[in-house]
């Protein structure tokens, strides 16, 4: 059993032991929190929640709160300059365009030190807004803009931000990146199975995202279906095969009044249909374009042989758009 004594001489060299470690390494340091130490840099948002700063510099524009601890008349918000500049007091114009906040606090700090200010200045940048670091999302989405996606991004999170995609998306779109403008990185477009996952590539701030329009061929009037029909990958359809997709010609349809409007850079042009002669083979099948319009107008309607290409556009635009099995 040990004694009295003795467990109280094991407990004042235990004591002393501490006493020296922490004189040694003050309880302040970054070396006697090794775990904080190794924490990825981070910068709080003013709700306080943390956002990875990897990838996000200050930029023209930003709006900045720049604060010094212990001085409380120091506390200005700011917006960065076109030169990517901010006006402080006491230290007039500081270059911060291109740094971390933590670069820019640090910065702030040297110039204070610098000019014999303070000795040991603490100095607090958050950002309020990030003008520069919105991820453009456009194209055949439901709500195109710029999207404030701070942090670890991916494909899905900047499409799902713009509302998802509009029928008329085509399988893929084009990702340039803000330091490599000239050159478009074409990827396909995220479907939402498991087998597209390695298509929800990583985005970053300052990207611009744009998906492609697939091409659409429209079969209106007296028809079982009207409707768009998407064109998978850009394949070309046969007048036969869209009246197909369209489940065949009304019971009133007038064949020989059948019109094709196509789209050229004078305007919509409109051409006769033989499509009386084409179901009966005695006419070739005639391939169709993209943004195509077959109107195989109703015999009882009135007037239905004198519709203009305008009119049709206008009836092609309400209809629904349809993707081919």
């Amino acid at each position: 059993m040990i004694s009295k004594p003795f467990s109280l001489v094991v407990v004042g060299l235990s004591v002393l032991l501490a006493i020296d470690s922490l004189a040694q390494n003050p309880a302040g340091s970054p070396e006697s929190h090794p775990a904080v130490a190794t924490l990825p840099q981070t910068t709080l948002t003013k709700a306080g929640a943390a956002a990875p700063v990897n990838g996000l510099v200050i930029g023209g524009g930003d709006l900045l709160d720049v604060s010094l601890y212990g001085v409380p008349d120091f506390k200005t918000q700011v917006r960065v300059d076109l030169a990517g500049q901010i006006s402080l007091p006491l230290l007039g114009m500081v270059t911060v365009s291109g740094l971390t906040v933590e670069q820019t606090e640090r910065l702030i700090e040297r110039e204070f030190v610098q000019k014999r200010l303070f000795n040991q200045p603490q100095v607090t940048v958050f950002v309020e807004e990030y003008a520069t670091q919105g991820i453009s999302v456009l194209g055949e989405v439901q709500k195109p803009g710029i999207y404030q996606l701070l942090g670890s991004r991916h494909l899905y999170d900047a499409i799902s931000a713009a509302g998802g995609t509009t029928p008329k998306a085509g399988r893929d779109l084009l990702i340039t990146h803000r330091n490599d403008p000239g050159h478009a990185i074409r990827q396909a477009l995220p479907s939402g199975t498991a087998r597209s996952m390695e298509n929800n590539v990583p985005v970053e701030p300052g990207d611009t995202i744009v998906v492609t329009k697939a091409g659409v061929v429209y079969v209106v009037g007296d028809v079982r279906q009207p409707g768009g029909f998407v064109l998978e990958n850009d394949k070309p359809i046969t007048v036969l095969e869209a009246i197909a997709l369209a489940q065949g010609i009304g019971p009133n349809a007038a064949l020989n009044a059948a019109k094709l409007i196509r789209k050229t850079p004078e305007g919509p042009k409109q051409t006769p249909l033989p499509l009386k002669q084409i179901l009966a083979s005695k006419a070739p099948d005639l391939p169709l374009q993209a943004d195509d319009i077959v109107f195989v107008p109703g015999s009882r309607t009135a007037g239905a042989t004198k519709r203009g290409a305008e009119a049709i556009l206008q009836m092609a635009t309400g209809v629904a758009i349809w993707r081919i099995p």
